[in-house]
């Protein structure tokens, strides 16, 4: 009874282990199809901008539209970066200059405010902590003309100082995220360096920055991208042509087609909108792998 109760069990345990293996097979044909689709329709407008980018004025004015440039229309990068009337070699220098040191500012005061609420024991701490987080309920708009009014008496306006030197002085989201990943570090080690004689300047620059690599980078990505694609902040402050971001020089690309007459050049403005992209690309591809990492674990500690 023994033997025949086993030799039925041999014969049905390989088939349930096929009909398990076929159905996560078919469950992970369908989530691979699934995210295909949703990557492809997110991927969309990108290709589609792209492929404007390669057309002239003619296929553009086609219906139904062609996706496929023919012929490829190479020159309409050329001529969007060498136009006399419009120096995007001078809006990118700009948006260099003020993502450079806007990201620089905002990740070093950030880090400093940071490391005071998560290592540092202070009277008051946790409530000045939530008075900062308290700050981001704040809409820009609310602030809006205060700082306008401010940055005229300081005769900062036309100029990038308006839009670098408030990032020097901390924002609260990153505060709150760089916060988060400091307490993750176990205090040992700022006993140690204390031991070793580091004081709290030296802990943060040698023992709490090197371990929080993936919020750092984080913090540097949300950054970048902020300065990068800041387009309010440029139209308030800043006027003179010379002095623009790429953001508010390609709204001056189409404004300047439209001022003289001349029909607006699509092609040449997909191109350029192509060209300040590139620049976040690469950064989403040099630092993808941090962000999971770095935003994951803020909220382990708290």
């Amino acid at each position: 009874m023994q033997i025949a109760e086993a030799i039925r069990t041999s014969r049905t345990i390989p088939e349930w282990r096929r009909r398990k293996r076929r159905r996560e097979l078919i469950s992970r044909v369908v989530a691979y199809t699934f995210t295909s689709l949703l990557a492809l329709l997110f991927a969309a407008p990108f290709l589609w901008l792209v492929s404007m980018s390669l057309q002239t004025a003619q296929q553009l004015s086609t219906y139904p539209p062609s996706w496929i440039p023919r012929p490829v229309q190479w020159s309409n990068y050329v001529k969007a970066m060498t136009n006399p009337w419009r120096p995007f070699h001078i809006f990118f220098r700009n948006s260099f200059i003020y993502t450079g040191l806007g990201t620089l500012g905002v990740t070093l005061s950030s880090a400093f405010v940071a490391f005071g609420f998560s290592r540092v024991t202070w009277k008051g701490r946790d409530a000045f902590f939530v008075l900062v987080l308290a700050t981001m309920m704040l809409p820009g708009e609310v602030t809006m003309i205060p700082q306008y009014i401010i940055f005229k008496y300081l005769r900062w306006l036309d100029s990038l100082k308006p839009l670098i030197v408030p990032m020097w002085l901390g924002s609260a989201f990153d505060i709150f995220l760089l916060r988060q990943f400091f307490l993750t570090i176990p205090r040992e080690l700022d006993e140690a360096a204390i031991i070793d004689g580091c004081d709290y300047f030296s802990i943060l620059w040698r023992v709490i920055m090197p371990l929080s690599k993936p919020a750092v980078v984080t913090v540097v990505a949300f950054a970048i991208v902020g300065t990068w694609n800041n387009f309010m902040g440029p139209l308030i402050y800043v006027t003179t042509k010379e002095k623009m971001p790429v953001a508010l020089g390609l709204r001056i690309f189409q404004a300047m087609s439209g001022d003289t007459g001349a029909m607006i050049e699509y092609g040449q403005i997909m191109a350029a909108a192509v060209a300040t992209l590139i620049p976040m690309l690469i950064l989403f591809i040099a630092a993808q792998r941090y962000f999971v990492t770095g935003i994951a674990m803020t909220g382990l500690k708290g």
